[in-house]
């Protein structure tokens, strides 16, 4: 846990990680969109997630009835991708052909929670996802931060290796850490300010 919040910049989640609250910053370029709204001096601001399913084994439903639930269970937010370069070594894999050859490891860091529908209805629209209005002169400037409570096991991982090979001489690690929570609010803010310019909350507290 606490590589999690070091790396997110969490502070104190260590000392009391059952229940602890804790804000992050949305990777929000990673899939937000802009929509103006016709003679108003209002943007509609969407961050879909139709296709932010986790697919690792953990969040699969094959029971699911498909008319009333979904296939995967959780939904991801990205939140940040650390690369590390762990050295070099020569490789042959054309017999004959000495290589040099990389050796990297990326980290992405993702929010993964179940509770999505309380943020947005549950549809098959590919635009279905986190949706506000903002002033249009700030929404070049957003930025989206996610408020949100610790669950068990409150981190999950998975790793993926792939061999360096002739045409792509790099050993490659992916390692994604998913840090498993319960989503409390989602915050749009002013990059500039701080200023809060909308916030979604859960349907039971509308």
């Amino acid at each position: 846990m606490e590589r999690y919040a070091r790396a997110l910049a969490i502070p104190g989640v260590g000392e009391r990680v059952a229940d602890s609250r804790v804000e992050v910053e949305v990777d929000f370029a990673a899939g937000s969109e802009s929509i103006a709204m016709p003679d108003r001096d209002v943007v509609e601001i969407r961050y879909p997630m139709a296709f932010n399913d986790i697919a690792e084994g953990w969040s699969w439903n094959p029971q699911a009835d498909r008319a009333l639930q979904d296939y995967y269970i959780y939904k991801y937010l990205p939140l940040l991708s650390v690369v590390e370069e762990r050295g070099e070594y020569e490789g042959e894999d054309k017999i004959g052909e000495i290589e040099h050859r990389r050796i990297t490891w990326r980290y992405d860091y993702y929010l993964a929670f179940a509770n999505h529908y309380d943020f947005y209805p549950r549809s098959t629209d590919d635009a279905a996802g986190f949706a506000v209005q903002v002033p249009a002169a700030r929404a070049g400037h957003v930025a989206m931060r996610a408020v949100a409570r610790l669950v068990e096991p409150f981190t999950r991982e998975s790793s993926t290796f792939w061999k360096a090979t002739y045409r792509k001489p790099v050993d490659f690690t992916l390692k994604k850490r998913y840090l498993m929570v319960e989503l409390l609010e989602i915050r749009f803010v002013d990059r500039e300010s701080g200023v809060t310019l909308a916030t979604l909350l859960p349907s039971r507290q509308r």
